[in-house]
């Protein structure tokens, strides 16, 4: 194979693979070479970061440049990276503990200045490398080392929040449904500007079963929906369920109980809609949105800003930075 040659394989280190069997990490780095290869650039213009946690030790099975940063500083780290050098492609793989607890702060920055990044939560709604404490997002009731008769936090919704700070790709996977979440990291990869991508995955070791709602070989497809743009909102085992208006909301319904034409379609430019999605849970009786929620690359990201800028100030000061630093009183050490 030629070196130039740009495959799942050329983005794979020889690094021994050290997570536990079963883990849905497994799934999601090769959904991460696929959007790698996608993204078109060789591998000395790829770089990963990582914050703390299991999901945290991709940098040393990818054959890119790679940062193993400290906890929750992920998104500043790669946002810096990505404006001091804009020809990286950059990625940011990060734990649901990691981004939105000693995170929260840089992740909700990153997603509101839309600074070009390829941002993967692996979300197992647990904290698995420090030992099974519950994260923002496990749920009420979940017995956890930290929880041992439940948890009574209201859990965060990642993506929710993301469509509150204006983000400009939003999308969630499932670590057992392996080509949708490599569908979702090469759109990710090829959106110019930030791309938010959850993915659920099991941790087999602190929280299994955790997602068993949505993979169950029977009733699973009941409780999910994959959402494609410009194709109706129907799901279930037999296709049997489907999503209409309800005034400002969104309800399930039975196709048989409809018309075709109130029937909804995926919108994925359609803010509003993407909003409603990213609200939805099995619990309250809709589907869990998977797929590509909503992509508009219209608004420009924040290091592309940075550099007009720089532009702009030189051609209005006629001079570079270096005659700046250059004029006025100097001296001779």
């Amino acid at each position: 194979m030629a070196e130039t040659e740009l495959t799942k394989k050329y983005f794979a280190s020889d690094a021994e693979v050290k997570w536990c069997p079963g883990c849905g990490d497994f799934a999601i780095m090769n959904a991460v070479r696929s959007g790698m290869v996608a993204a078109g650039k060789p591998r000395d213009e790829v770089a990963i970061v990582s914050g703390i946690g299991c999901s945290s030790r991709f940098p040393y099975y990818m054959e890119t440049y790679g940062f193993h940063t400290i906890h929750g500083r992920a998104a500043a780290i790669a946002s810096g990276l990505k404006v001091a050098n804009p020809k990286l492609d950059v990625w940011v793989i990060s734990g649901d503990g990691d981004s939105t607890a000693i995170g929260g702060n840089h992740f909700i920055h990153a997603i509101r200045r839309n600074v070009n990044l390829n941002y993967v939560m692996i979300n197992n709604q647990i904290y698995g490398l420090t030992k099974g404490q519950y994260s923002p997002t496990s749920q009420m009731e979940q017995i956890s080392k930290t929880s041992p008769y439940g948890v009574i936090d209201y859990p965060m919704a990642p993506l929710k929040v993301a469509m509150g700070l204006g983000a400009t790709f939003v999308a969630r996977g499932l670590d057992k449904k392996m080509k949708l979440s490599e569908e979702i990291c090469i759109r990710g990869a090829k959106h110019h500007g930030f791309s938010m991508m959850e993915i659920y995955a099991n941790c087999v070791i602190y929280n299994d079963g955790c997602h068993d709602a949505l993979t169950d070989k029977e009733t699973g497809d009941n409780n999910l929906i994959i959402v494609r743009d410009g194709e109706k909102m129907i799901f279930g085992t037999d296709n049997q369920f489907c999503l209409i208006r309800d005034g400002f909301a969104i309800k399930a319904a039975n196709v048989a109980d409809v018309a075709e034409a109130d029937i909804l379609v995926h919108d994925e430019k359609n803010a509003d809609m993407a909003t409603l999605l990213t609200s939805m849970l099995p619990d309250n009786g809709l589907p869990l949105a998977l797929g590509i929620i909503y992509a508009n690359d219209a608004k420009k990201p924040y290091d592309d800003m940075v550099y007009e800028q720089v532009d702009a100030v030189k051609a209005k000061r006629g001079r570079t930075v270096q005659q700046i630093m250059e004029e006025g009183h100097t001296w001779t050490v």
